[in-house]
């Protein structure tokens, strides 16, 4: 599903660990991604699959129902740009069926590969492994506190410990993602964690916007300044006097004439939207991380 590997005579160990999905509680390669680093078509190799069906049984390879898929496309979004356009739902395969798959296409590329992929899913299972003493460490210090108050401060010095090794280890946000239509819920989610990030300000520069763009500005933290950068408009302005009242104060700064993108500062980072805040996932857009400093920006409105 992600399609940023470009070349495979550079493919790493950790590319390949970026295209393990979990599906159904298991780690699995979805059958495009698997076809490209072999190099081979899709369709090519699902037939050679079929006939040899009685050697994938259902913990080797299985179908993604139309929900899965989705959401697959979601997570990462993408469309059908590798494989080109299928009717039929992908097909995935697990440790396992990559395994047997090997033995099926002996190509000295597919050789080559499959040794990278089984590094991976064992790379994959050792982070998951290291996640999971992670949590049981959390358990144990958490009754160790309850347990005993006079190691209150060590224990708090374990957590802060624990957690911080856990968010090196998530994944970060990305410089640029595309949200397919439909993807409302994860580009809202990930212009959030953007508005969360702040530390000094946000400035949005946006003809269009309304009481949703208010509601998510409040998810900024204490004593981060924000500004929406609009043409003027009555009903939104009345919106706004009635958040401020209530909520820290949001400015309003009129646009002296009409602006074809949008944009959003974070701090002195500066994001070109695809969409308008509001309307962001509804059709297919991106979100992308520019060079050129803000401030350029704010001195061209």
């Amino acid at each position: 599903m992600n399609n940023k590997i470009e070349n495979l005579t550079t493919l790493s160990v950790n590319d390949i660990e970026k295209l393990i999905v979990t599906v159904r509680g298991v780690q699995v390669l979805i059958d495009r991604d698997l076809a490209f680093l072999y190099q081979v078509e899709v369709k090519q190799m699902n037939r050679q699959v079929k006939r040899n069906i009685e050697r994938f049984p259902e913990d080797f390879m299985f179908q993604l129902t139309k929900e899965e898929f989705n959401g697959l496309k979601c997570h990462f979004g993408t469309s059908n740009e590798r494989g080109g356009d299928r009717r039929a739902l992908p097909y995935a395969f697990t440790q396992q069926g990559v395994g047997m798959l090997s033995g099926l296409l002996r190509s000295q590329v597919a050789i080559d590969t499959n040794i990278k992929i089984m590094r991976a899913f064992v790379g994959m299972q050792r982070y998951v492994a290291a996640c999971v003493e992670i949590f049981q460490r959390l358990d144990r210090v958490e009754l160790q506190q309850l347990e005993n108050r006079h190691w209150m401060q060590t224990t708090e010095n374990k957590i802060e410990a624990v957690l911080k090794k856990i968010e090196e280890s998530s994944p970060k946000l990305l410089p640029e993602q595309v949200f397919p239509t439909g993807c409302v819920w994860d580009a809202w989610a990930y212009v959030s964690d953007l508005v969360r990030l702040a530390k000094k300000r946000i400035d949005l520069i946006d003809n269009f916007v309304d009481d949703r763009v208010l509601s998510l500005l409040t998810k900024r933290s204490d004593g981060v300044s924000a500004t929406i950068h609009t043409r003027y408009n009555e009903q939104f302005l009345t919106d706004l006097k009635k958040h401020n009242a209530q909520y820290p104060k949001i400015e309003f700064v009129q646009l002296s004439h009409r602006s074809h993108d949008r944009f959003l500062i974070i701090d002195d980072k500066l994001y070109l939207l695809g969409a308008s805040l509001k309307d962001i996932g509804a059709g297919l857009c991106a979100v992308t991380e520019m060079s050129i400093a803000p401030d350029k920006i704010l001195e061209l409105l």
